[in-house]
């Protein structure tokens, strides 16, 4: 399991986002969570997101997050 998977383990209930296609279409993602996501995300990889990358497909899915998390290593 990766690092960020470990993260949405810690915000989600269940693991049904590990099959969804779009967390943000479908709602499992708002943006209280997205921000969620974005702060465990910099404290983990101790990088800084800048705001316009956190935008909705960046956040579709655990692939997308992943190569968010990639962009700033």
């Amino acid at each position: 399991m990766s690092k960020v998977t470990d993260i949405l383990n810690e915000v989600f209930d269940d693991e049904s986002y590990l099959t969804c296609e779009d967390l943000v279409e479908t709602g499992l993602v708002d943006s209280f969570e997205m921000m969620e996501i974005v702060e465990a995300l910099e404290d983990e990889f101790d990088i800084e997101i800048s705001g316009r990358d956190i935008v909705p497909e960046n956040f579709a899915n655990v692939a997308t997050i992943e190569a968010l998390v990639e962009k700033y290593l």
